[in-house]
């Protein structure tokens, strides 16, 4: 353990702050990495003949395949993926409640990402992703590498000095970028428009049901799964403490979305992969199991459209059905390691609190009675809220909302916990600030 602890050591890595950034600084950053990503996906890899697209799930993994950001935030999340999993089925052993422990799994994550990163890198050009042109392929590989670096510790500079994390902010910027061209974009010869042009045209040719189904529809889901997140988000179970020796009261709020949209996340990269793996494995024996279990994994986008002009049949119902069983099934399962791994399991909370000097009112000062309460919400919230964002996620799939339900979904709540911690530092007590912002820059 001391050689691997060396080695994470050796790892390179973004410099800690020498202090904490404020709020101009951390949103400057932000800025900057978000710019540089929108760069990244710009610049088109060299020595590559063609490109095999992934579609939806290319806007989960925040990529763009077939340029520097081909594998996007892919094998930082499914390393994540892979040492929970390790870890839940006590194959290796952390304990998250030591600092050093937790430090130690997030530098194992990091390494296991970069060895992911040039393993998915080779697959991609091997088998068909990307095909390179003659005598290319370890240069194309070598560029998608450096790629998939450069996201990582774009990923590292956001969570030191900027504003939540790199994974959130660019499934976000990929998310919000679709929803942008799905509404706006100009018709062309090959191309419709975007649905501002559609349901132009379908008006004037009087196709109401279309209309109503091709662009009320997906808009009206659309805002509603904006209106129930940020609900949601405001939901939460207060636990009366008290405050040292004064007895003063507080409360201990704990949220419906206690796992914020990290299961999603993770549950939706867990599928992507295993449609990427599908992919790759065609006109392989693998392929006779890959192939129908991604279509399986595959979100019944637009059925209710599917089922307003009379398509829909009971195959694709009992799919979607079946899919969204295992969809919860999965969320429930990642936010209950997510929230060990996070540190926000009952344990940690009690040693929190505790070191705090917060006690439960009408009991003595002590760490085991702060558990016992917390684990009557905690555990229950956890499921709860894991179940709730996986429902919604599938009723927004189902609906046609823009942006796919698991994109919009990920997005509010990225975009709304961004708010809250603009929020925790004051951003918004003058109602002047952004004059004053924008006056300083």
């Amino acid at each position: 353990m001391s050689f691997f602890d060396g080695l994470l050591r050796a790892l390179p890595s973004v410099k800690d702050p020498v202090k904490v950034p404020t709020t101009r600084q951390k949103l400057l950053w932000t800025l900057i990495v978000l710019v540089i990503y929108f760069m990244l996906g710009t610049i088109t890899l060299i020595g590559i003949a063609n490109t095999q697209q992934l579609g939806f799930y290319q806007t989960i993994l925040a990529s763009d395949i077939g340029t520097l950001i081909t594998l996007g935030i892919g094998p930082i999340v499914l390393a994540s993926i892979i040492l929970q999993l390790l870890a839940g089925v006590k194959i290796i052993n952390f304990d998250f409640s030591n600092p050093k422990e937790r430090a130690r799994f997030t530098g194992t994550q990091k390494l296991l990402a970069i060895v992911l990163s040039l393993v998915q890198a080779f697959i991609y050009v091997k088998f068909g992703m990307l095909t390179p042109l003659t005598g290319m392929l370890w240069i194309v590989v070598l560029q998608v590498f450096i790629g998939a670096m450069i996201v990582l510790y774009l990923d590292e500079v956001v969570s030191k000095y900027g504003i939540g994390s790199g994974i959130g902010l660019f499934i976000a910027a990929g998310v919000c970028q679709s929803i942008i061209w799905r509404i706006f974009s100009f018709p062309s010869r090959d191309y419709v428009g975007g649905l501002l042009f559609q349901g132009i045209s379908l008006l004037a040719s009087g196709s109401t049901i279309e209309f109503l189904s091709t662009v009320i529809l997906p808009i009206s889901f659309t805002v509603i799964v904006f209106l129930a997140v940020v609900y949601a988000e405001s939901v939460h179970v207060n636990i009366p403490l008290t405050v040292g020796r004064s007895g003063m009261g507080a409360n201990f709020p704990v949220k419906l979305m206690y796992v914020s949209n990290m299961p999603v996340i993770l549950a939706a990269t867990l599928f992507a992969n295993v449609a990427l793996f599908a992919a790759l494995a065609k006109n392989t024996v693998a392929a006779n199991i890959l192939i129908p279990l991604s279509n399986f994994l595959t979100a019944p986008h637009e059925l209710l459209q599917t089922a307003i002009i009379g398509g829909a049949t009971l195959g694709m119902f009992l799919h979607a059905l079946g899919y969204a069983l295992v969809f919860v099934v999965v969320c429930v399962i990642f936010g209950k390691f997510w929230v060990e791994v996070g540190g926000q399991g009952t344990e940690n909370v009690a040693s929190q609190l505790q070191r705090s000097g917060m006690s439960i009112p009408g009991f003595r000062r002590d760490e085991r009675v702060l558990v016992s309460v917390l684990n009557r919400y905690i555990p229950t919230i956890v499921v709860l809220g894991s179940i709730f964002v996986a429902l919604l996620a599938v009723l927004a799939d189902v609906t046609g909302a823009i942006g796919t339900g698991t994109g919009i979904l990920l997005t509010v709540g990225i975009v709304y916990r961004f708010y809250e911690q603009l929020a925790k530092d004051q951003l918004f007590e003058s109602g002047n600030f952004l004059k004053q912002m924008l006056g300083k820059w």
